[in-house]
């Protein structure tokens, strides 16, 4: 087992990493920019290394920065949490050039599932249900006219390396199509450096259906169910349950299977999230995430399990402790992301929290890297917090998710609070009826 782990991550993520390794017996190394100094995670770290300043290119994405922090105070492994370095498979390999040792999977792994082409061809090939779509990149518009006339309106764009949803465009009708194809062109060089876009049917009324899995490195893979994460906008979720809503245990154990052995056919290791569009009782493969999810925590409740430390066991060459047999869902859980934005438009709004109090009690879990008196830099991602909530079914957990956002406090600076007690008011959201496109209606509508 590792003596010490450098966290190359910021914020709740960090804080979560170090918890679990404090659990272990695990030293943690801290790296932050300037403007992070006084963040929590730091705090809360055995040791810390300021690696730059607030720009993320110049401390949390700089491999030099990272990697000299690991030599200067000993650390042996690297966990990267989720955004930033954890999906960048130069970094992981850069790492591994070092004598460290990188808490996720192999490079090619990352570099795989990565290119969403190759990755849906992978899965294809593999027994994973996939949408409709083109074969490959589509390079002219000419050849997108025939794939999508052939496929049938509408379609989207999407670009092969895209991710949060940039580089992604609707066409409804063969009118929209030159507009959309070109735009995604350009949003994805801008975004990626590459313009390479690909074509899928769009799906009506889909949830986004995703199923955590987890492998360790030798063919074994287990699936902890999946989870519900639909309740999104701009193609970010705002909010996440688990087990989701009208799946069936047959449905769960059919698709979690199909997922398990495809990983543990490509000798995955860690943790991962195969993502879907689930429609009219079927699933399509969109892509995979290969790390941790934000969302995580809905699993861990259900599940009774922690993530972090099995991905740290597994990365340390230990057997991985889950087994399909043992895992079975227990309750329900639902998780809020609470950002610092200002509604009804979303803006960013950084400051100082002035006074901070995280909910509690039976079944509550705050993971948040604030305090009264911090201040909310303004370089990086808005996520401050998330609540989770865990209880015997979904009408309990709704109530104790009320409850807990009614002790929720966070004075300084706006939140979002207020738009999960409206949320909690709605019939669609009470039901679990709820699909990919009801709140950007729902946000439409009360804006307007």
């Amino acid at each position: 087992m590792f003596s010490k782990v450098l966290i190359a991550n910021r914020g709740e993520i960090a804080l979560r990493i170090i918890r679990a390794c404090r659990e272990m017996g695990i030293s943690t190394v801290a790296v932050h920019s300037t403007a992070d100094a006084d963040s929590m995670h730091v705090r809360m770290a055995d040791e810390s290394v300021c690696i730059g300043p607030p720009s993320a290119t110049q401390s949390y994405l700089s491999f030099p920065a990272i990697i000299s922090a690991c030599e200067i105070t000993g650390a042996e492994a690297i966990h990267p949490g989720y955004g930033f370095l954890s999906e960048n498979a130069n970094f992981v390999q850069i790492v591994e050039d070092h004598g460290l040792t990188f808490i996720g999977p192999s490079a090619e792994h990352i570099q795989l599932m990565g290119d969403k082409i190759t990755a849906k061809d992978t899965m294809k090939n593999l027994g994973v249900p996939c949408v409709p779509g083109s074969a490959g990149g589509v390079a002219t518009l000419e050849e997108a006219r025939i794939i999508a006339a052939d496929m049938g309106y509408p379609v989207i764009i999407k670009a092969t390396a895209g991710g949060g949803g940039r580089g992604m465009k609707l066409a409804r009708t063969a009118d929209d199509l030159e507009h959309a194809f070109q735009t995604a062109r350009s949003e994805s060089k801008a975004a990626f450096g590459n313009d390479e876009v690909y074509i899928e049917k769009y799906l009506t009324t889909p949830r986004h259906i995703e199923v955590q899995v987890f492998g360790d490195g030798q063919g074994r893979a287990v699936h902890l169910g999946e989870r519900d994460c639909s309740l999104q906008r701009r193609h970010q979720k705002v909010l996440e349950e688990a087990p989701a809503p009208g799946i069936t245990e047959e449905m769960r154990n059919r698709i979690g299977k199909t997922c398990a052995d495809a990983i543990a056919a490509i000798g995955y290791s860690g943790a991962g999230t195969i993502e879907f569009l689930y429609e009219n009782g079927e699933f399509y493969f969109i892509e995979m995430n290969t790390r941790l999810q934000v969302e995580h925590p809905v699993t861990e409740a259900i599940f009774g399990v922690d993530l972090v430390q099995e991905q740290i066991r597994v990365a340390a060459g230990e057997s991985m402790s889950l087994t399909q047999d043992d895992l079975t869902i227990r309750g329900h859980a639902i998780e809020v992301r609470i950002n610092a934005e200002k509604l009804p438009d979303f803006t960013p709004c950084p400051g100082k929290v002035t006074t901070f109090h995280a909910p509690g009690g039976l079944g509550v879990r705050m993971d948040s890297a604030l305090y009264s008196g911090y201040s909310i830099p303004p370089y990086y991602d808005s996520l401050i917090g998330k609540v989770i909530v865990h209880a015997p079914d979904r009408t309990a957990a709704l109530a104790r998710l009320r409850r807990a956002l009614d002790e929720f406090i966070v004075d300084g600076v706006d939140t979002t609070t207020p738009l999960f007690h409206e949320l909690l008011n709605e019939e669609t959201i009470l039901k679990g009826s709820y699909n990919i496109h009801w709140l950007e209606k729902w946000l439409e509508s009360h804006q307007g």
